[in-house]
């Protein structure tokens, strides 16, 4: 186990963040034993495909549920490593259906940006705004959000690993250059958090003064002027 150096909790060898605080852990190396020779070369680890995954993840914490804990806070790598888990089998990836709560129940396109994830990010943005004004029926937002919860999962796996693989394949740069890269190209966005904060609120003050000033009133036909009534004689 590792103590972490700012709360002193106790993590796996295997960690490079406190599942405690998300304090960066200082990574193991071989140290010279008291009366060893200096000149020794120190041993090289090379980082586990699960250190790669949890450093492109980062430290954030998130709000989780499961049915056997209920809402826990904790760091989003352990939600996401038991969500790939189940996508990964002896045979390849697998499509694994779960429920991404945040990607429902707040605007899909927000996670995504979140998530650094740009390309779903846009279509989210742009697609289901343009399905509800094409055919003007607002069941289009509600299945978008229920597939971008049951998909979320599955598509931050294949975002995940397609970026590791990439960064890990580049021959210019050494092992810290790659480190370094991974934590740059991952991780999350907080000032999207701030954006949501403002949509949703411009959102609410637009429906008030909406329901505030009720719906229009109809006119008749050819406009306000009165038409003149025909006299008989």
């Amino acid at each position: 186990m590792r103590p972490c150096p700012s709360c002193s909790q106790e993590n796996p060898d295997a960690a490079n963040f406190c599942w405690q605080c998300g304090q960066a852990l200082a990574s193991t190396s071989s140290e010279s034993a008291p009366g060893a020779n200096p000149e020794v070369t120190e041993t090289k680890i090379t980082p586990t495909p699960s250190q790669l995954w949890e450093t492109f993840i980062g430290p954030s914490k998130s709000i989780q549920f499961s049915v056997k804990t209920g809402w826990v806070w904790r760091p989003a790598f352990l939600y996401y490593k038991e969500k790939f888990e189940n996508i990964e089998t002896p045979q390849g990836p697998r499509f694994a259906l779960s429920w991404n709560w945040p990607a429902a129940l707040f605007d899909s396109f927000l996670w995504f940006l979140y998530r650094k994830m740009y390309m779903f990010a846009l279509l989210y943005a742009v697609a289901p705004a343009l399905a509800i004004f094409m055919t003007g029926d607002v069941m289009v937002g509600i299945v978008s959000r229920i597939l971008a919860g049951a998909s979320a999962n599955y598509l931050y796996y294949w975002h995940v690993k397609d970026k590791v693989q990439r960064i890990m394949a580049l021959p210019s740069l050494d092992d810290a250059g790659r480190a370094h890269l991974i934590q740059e190209e991952g991780g999350v966005q907080p000032y999207v958090l701030w954006l949501g904060v403002v949509l949703h609120v411009l959102m609410l003050v637009l429906l008030t003064a909406a329901i505030v000033q009720g719906p229009p009133l109809e006119e008749p036909l050819g406009g306000t002027e009165e038409r003149p009534v025909p006299k008989f004689f």
